[in-house]
């Protein structure tokens, strides 16, 4: 174990050994292994927006085969993704990447923002998993019922050595769309995964927008037009730095935009990307080439 991996985990008080020693498979593991950065795949998409929107622009990708290996061959940090694409492969690819069960899911046909239990702390022992991840919607009506549930799954998986991952995505309620991706939302909802326990925080990248009136006098006086300064705060909000954090890559958009952002994350002092979309719907080769470009980018080297 590096000195670094070493002191983020000494970071994690009264997080016992077992825990510790899953976070510290995901920190050691692939071409980031001991620095501190994380670079993840996480293919939930089919879930989310369907297998066509999702899968149709890079046919292989159909296959979940494709998402292990290619998280292996990137020498990737980890490998997210829901119970049956995890099962699909996990006798082929045992131990060779940590993976990550997302415990739950939602579909792009629903109405109401909320998710339903797909898996289980059991499923994720039987796999061999490092860690469960769980999406929360702050702002959704759902969210106290889903604060009560991760609260639970926490502490089972706690309980079996198994670290927690949460995806914090603000929506619904009063919130506008500007506001589900705004400065001080996107703080907020950090902020809020870390105080559920999560041992991983996955949010997205904020926009300079501060959505709440009762917010806005402590933004005041800032400059908030660079996007590292954002990622900065975020981080900040995440018990100043105790906590791993990670943002997602979003929509798919040009490789430029992937490559800024990972500049902005590294600058502003966050842990790393979990990227989906903007990996495995360009080609195998491109996907491989910008992974390798970002695993650069969080070494320092480009």
């Amino acid at each position: 174990m590096t000195p670094i991996v070493k002191s983020i985990l000494d970071k994690y008080e009264g997080t016992s050994p077992a825990v510790k020693a899953n976070l510290a498979r995901i920190l050691m593991h692939g071409k980031l292994g001991g620095t501190g950065k994380l670079v993840i795949l996480p293919v939930d998409q089919g879930f989310e927006h369907g297998p066509a929107r999702s899968f149709a622009i890079n046919p292989p990708a159909y296959d979940p085969h494709y998402h292990y290996q290619m998280a292996i061959d990137a020498g990737l940090s980890a490998y997210a993704a829901p119970l049956g694409a995890l099962e699909a492969g996990s006798e082929t690819f045992a131990g060779q990447i940590p993976t990550i069960l997302k415990l739950n899911s939602s579909n792009s046909w629903a109405t109401s923002i909320t998710q339903a239990q797909t898996g289980s702390v059991e499923d994720a022992l039987r796999l061999g998993c490092a860690a469960i991840g769980f999406t929360i919607y702050p702002g959704s009506d759902g969210i106290f019922q889903s604060i009560e549930q991760i609260r639970a799954l926490r502490e089972e998986a706690a309980a079996a050595g198994l670290a927690t991952v949460i995806w914090s995505y603000p929506r619904g309620g009063d919130l506008s769309k500007d506001g589900e991706l705004a400065l001080d939302v996107g703080a907020y909802a950090a902020h809020m995964a870390a105080l559920l326990g999560a041992h991983i925080i996955k949010v997205k990248l904020p926009s300079d927008h501060i959505e709440q009136k009762e917010a806005q006098k402590s933004y005041e006086g800032t400059d908030w037009s660079n996007q590292a300064d954002r990622v900065k705060h975020v981080v900040q909000s995440s018990f100043a730095g105790r906590r791993i954090v990670v943002f997602s890559g979003g929509a798919a958009k040009g490789t430029d935009a992937v490559y800024q952002d990972a500049r902005d994350i590294l600058a502003g002092g966050g842990n790393g990307s979990i990227i989906g979309r903007n990996t495995f719907q360009r080609s195998r080769e491109d996907a491989l080439a910008m992974l390798a470009k970002l695993v650069a980018i969080y070494k320092g080297e480009e």
